[in-house]
């Protein structure tokens, strides 16, 4: 004959008691759900805005170049440089007064000398330069550059490179520790002609051998 299984304890039965009463309870389910949600809808939603506040602020910011750009191409804005940054920087504050704007500028002899590299001797056929290799030394400073281009706005019939770019605080304020930087930076570009307001001043390249 099986002997019957003895009732457990009187705690025992307690605790379990207090489990299932647990596990039927519904009052404050709602407010646990709402924390643990709340916080992915409140990223997803700050991350919303800032895509498309940096979706409309590269729209400002490229329309602003394009001004600038045509402002900047007349012989008489060539010594107001500062007049035309102010005209972008402005624009730009009007939407993100906290933003930084900074601007950069490089001439060439040509638009199809932009962004492109000074030539050199490929004597290894690596199609890389080597420090070791002779190269045409375009802009001046006796070291070969990735990008040809001289600083400054150059002087007549040169091609510029306009370059803005702004950096503000992002709108998600725990973004470092989820790994996303603190800080958006967005950046435009436009490319335009000097007038020929005199003769172009020479580009010629000089050989350098190291």
């Amino acid at each position: 004959m099986v002997s019957p299984i003895p009732p457990a304890p009187r705690p025992a039965r307690r605790l379990t008691g207090l489990v299932r009463r647990l596990a039927r309870e519904r009052d404050g389910a709602a407010l646990i759900e709402f924390a643990i949600i709340t916080p992915v809808l409140l990223m997803i939603t700050l991350g919303s805005l800032e895509f498309g506040l940096n979706v409309y602020m590269r729209s400002v910011l490229e329309g602003a170049m394009l001004q600038a750009g045509r402002n900047s191409g007349l012989q008489s804005s060539q010594s107001d440089q500062s007049a035309i940054d102010q005209l972008v920087r402005t624009q730009v504050r009007n939407i993100l007064p906290n933003a930084t704007v900074t601007f950069d500028r490089d001439n060439y002899a040509s638009f199809s000398r932009v962004d492109k590299p000074e030539d050199f001797t490929d004597g290894n056929s690596n199609g890389v330069y080597d420090t070791t290799e002779c190269f045409q030394d375009v802009n001046g400073n006796n070291r070969w550059d990735a990008d040809s281009g001289r600083d400054g706005i150059g002087g007549a019939n040169d091609v510029v490179e306009y370059t803005a770019t702004v950096t503000y605080p992002s709108f998600i304020p725990v973004g470092g520790a989820l790994g996303i930087s603190p800080t958006t930076r967005i950046q435009a570009k436009t490319l335009l002609r000097n007038q020929p307001f005199a003769t172009q001043p020479g580009w010629s390249a000089r050989q350098v051998c190291p």
